[in-house]
Parts: structure tokens; C-alpha cells; sequence
């Protein structure tokens, strides 16, 4: 089994500012060994690391971490994709093969930002070099995102969080109607991943997360789905393995089958392990 979305840090107040007083149980340092036992408990293998900072240094510390710990099977790192140079960068990077993607913090950006040419043309230029690219947004940007999508023809792109849906106010039908027509082009993969984060965190219900489970899996269908715990970002709400036995209960109903593609093929394929 593969975890396709894994965070690592040594933990900077002002670099990581998002990280508030509420989420104290994570202004801490989490590396790989902090995931050894559960990913023994649980028998999975691996996980994809993704960039928690935005800068091209993040790169480097996850690229040590991976040298250091088999358990980092991919990266999906940070690069300024407005940059005039990013031909010159996306080359020098593409010599660290186990970087395979790259994101960058879109909701933290207006749509101006993202559905500006220049942004637009340089994530074009991640297929030049088989590069992925990972959506991060929120619910209420979905519509801008399909925007950005539905120019990104052959680009292979995958959405963090499902999106993130507003669970905890229970007001996620504009959501359900964003995520069918988003899934509607075939190049879009889904993370189920970092929705109890935005639940109550203390007391969210079974059957609202699986509500967005049915969503996501009646549009996606199982092999454009992927498997991720986001750890440690998770620990605000429920242990590691709480969530992986919520995932593990959901996909009960599934195929064996199914269950290899949510849980290691999809992540696989679309990461080019």
C-alpha cells in the first residue's frame, strides 16, 4: 500500500505560521521515522512526500530525507512556476528522479493567480518533462479550478482533499456539482485525504465523511482514486490509524480489485513509481 500524501517538517513559527495555536499537537518536527510504526502496523509500504514550504529548498530537505528513509517512494516538490527561468529549473531538477511532481499553495491565491497566463503556461511545461501536478484548493475555488483545468489538455493533474468540502457546516452541494463536472476530464485524479480537517475535529460524524466519499467515487469511479492520510496534518482531528481504518471500512464494499487501485495501483501509475 502506498500513502500518496505525507508531510515532513522541522517546525518554524513564522515560516509555518499556518500552522495556529488550535493545531499545538503539530507545531512539532515529524520526519519518517515518526511513521514507522504505524506504516508497520498498517503494512503500508510507502509514501509520497509533498512540499509544506514554498521554496525551492524544500526540495533539498525532502530529497535528503528520501536518501535517508526507503519509506519516501516519490516527491512532489515546489517551484516557482511564473518563473521566466522555469525551463532552466524544471531541466536541473529532472536529474532527481524521485521528484515527480510539483505543487503550489493555490488556496492561498486569488483566481487572478492562477488563471494568469503565466501560471497557466508553466504548469503547460511540466509535460515536457513527465511531471505531475498536484491541485490544492478549497471548496469555494472549484469553479476557478475547473477553469484552470480545462486548460491544461494531457497534463496529468490530481486534486488534494477532495477539494476540500465544507463538512462542518454540512453545506457541500455546490461542492457535489463542482467535483462531477471536475471529474469529468479524464486527465484529474482525487486524493481521499484531509477531510477531517475540515470536519469538526472533535466531532464529525461516519456518514458525513462518507457522504463525500460517494461523491468522489461515483464521479472519479476507482481508478482515479488514491489512497492518502495526510499526516501529520491529520493528528489534529484522529490518530493515523483511525483514519486509515475509516478509509479501510468505506472501501469494504469494493472489489478486491478496487481496493489494489485506491490503496497502491492508482497512486502507482499516476506517480510513475
Amino acid at each position: 500500500m502506498i500513502d500518496s500524501h505525507v508531510h515532513f517538517w522541522n517546525f518554524d513559527a513564522t515560516r509555518d505560521s499556518w500552522i495556529t495555536e488550535e493545531m499545538s499537537i503539530i507545531r512539532n518536527n515529524f520526519s519518517p521515522k515518526n511513521l514507522m510504526r504505524p506504516y508497520s502496523d498498517l503494512k503500508i509500504n510507502g509514501c509520497i512526500a509533498l512540499q509544506a514550504s514554498q521554496s525551492e529548498s524544500e526540495n533539498n530537505f525532502l530529497l535528503t530525507l528520501s536518501e535517508q528513509n526507503e519509506i519516501i517512494k516519490g516527491i512532489v516538490g515546489w517551484i516557482d512556476l511564473k518563473n521566466p527561468n522555469l525551463d532552466e529549473r524544471l531541466k536541473y531538477w529532472s536529474s532527481f528522479k524521485k521528484i515527480k511532481g510539483w505543487r503550489h499553495v493555490l488556496q492561498a491565491e486569488t483566481a487572478d493567480f492562477f488563471l494568469s497566463d503565466d501560471f497557466i503556461n508553466g504548469v503547460k511545461k511540466l509535460n515536457k518533462y513527465n511531471y505531475t501536478y498536484d491541485l490544492l484548493c478549497y471548496h469555494n475555488q472549484l469553479q476557478d479550478i475547473i477553469k484552470l483545468v480545462d486548460k491544461l489538455e494531457n497534463q496529468p493533474l490530481v486534486l488534494d482533499h477532495c477539494g476540500k468540502p465544507d463538512i462542518k457546516s454540512g453545506n457541500i452541494k455546490k461542492w457535489k456539482e463542482n467535483i462531477k463536472i471536475l471529474a469529468q476530464n479524464p486527465n484529474v485524479y482525487c486524493k481521499i485525504s484531509g477531510l477531517l480537517i475540515e470536519a469538526d475535529w472533535q466531532n464529525w460524524k461516519e456518514h458525513e465523511i462518507f457522504e463525500c466519499f460517494d461523491t468522489i467515487f461515483e464521479h472519479f469511479g476507482t481508478n482515479r482514486v488514491m489512497y492518502g492520510s495526510d499526516w501529520p496534518v491529520v493528528l489534529v482531528s484522529r490518530p493515523y490509524s483511525d483514519w486509515f481504518h475509516l478509509v479501510e471500512k468505506y472501501s469494504s464494499k469494493l472489489t478486491f480489485q478496487e481496493k489494489e487501485n485506491l490503496f497502491l495501483k492508482n497512486a502507482s501509475s499516476f506517480y510513475k513509481l
